[in-house]
């Protein structure tokens, strides 16, 4: 049927990544990007949130499902040849929890763009989740904030009481050395179409106001034109 994908041809898809991770905690892959074809761009989009806000370009998800399989095909085309354009994303403000008079930025990417993103992202789960000790829970599936806390709680059970240091790091992503993060992904990836996709996202930069930054980190920033 137009515009659905099967479940199972993904998870299968998923499954296999995970095993051959598993076996090989020391393996760094050099073909993922095979796996993603049509369907697994339909699953994509299908876990894709679809009343977020617009990216710089405007486009709302029901206006990309217009031509959805057509959309998806030519997304698929452009990440796959190296010819897709990371476009910027958009940056607003919003409070931060806790500190009424504070704020925090967000960036918001463009639908195409979130689509795109999860497809790389479901590529990758299964690699780093063979990888990831149990007590992580940062950003992965399945897991959130409850969780962390009763592990947190569990372990000074077991430790009878201890000391708990809360960091909170000031634009910690803004000034991330680009560098490590591309080091540390080649240890597990070093799939051409992935790795090079994920750079240019690194490069994309933040539209806010009109004005495009890139991060100081950044080894080719390119200007808005």
């Amino acid at each position: 049927m137009p515009g659905t994908s099967r479940p199972d041809h993904v998870s299968t898809k998923q499954q296999r990544i995970a095993e051959l991770a598993g076996n090989g905690p020391d393996m760094a892959f050099t073909t993922l990007a095979h796996h993603i074809d049509i369907e697994w761009m339909l699953a994509a989009h299908a876990r894709t949130r679809k009343d977020g806000a617009v990216g710089v370009d405007g486009q709302t998800a029901d206006e990309y499902e217009v031509n959805l399989e057509a959309n998806l095909q030519h997304l698929l085309d452009r990440a796959k040849s190296g010819t897709y354009v990371a476009p910027p994303v958009r940056r607003v403000h919003i409070p931060k929890a806790g500190s009424p008079h504070e704020t925090r930025p967000l960036g918001i990417p463009t639908y195409e763009d979130k689509i795109l993103q999860r497809a790389v992202l479901m590529v990758l789960e299964p690699v780093y989740e063979t990888d990831f000790l149990d007590v992580s829970h940062g950003f992965r599936p399945g897991r959130g904030a409850h969780g962390a806390l009763q592990s947190l709680w569990q372990q000074e059970m077991d430790m009878g009481g201890g000391w708990i240091a809360d960091v909170d790091l000031r634009r910690f992503f803004d000034t991330i050395d680009h560098g490590h993060l591309r080091e540390f992904l080649k240890r597990r990836v070093r799939d051409g179409v992935i790795l090079r996709l994920i750079g240019k996202w690194l490069n994309a930069g933040v539209l806010e106001e009109g004005v495009l930054t890139t991060s100081p980190f950044n080894t080719s920033p390119r200007a808005l034109s």
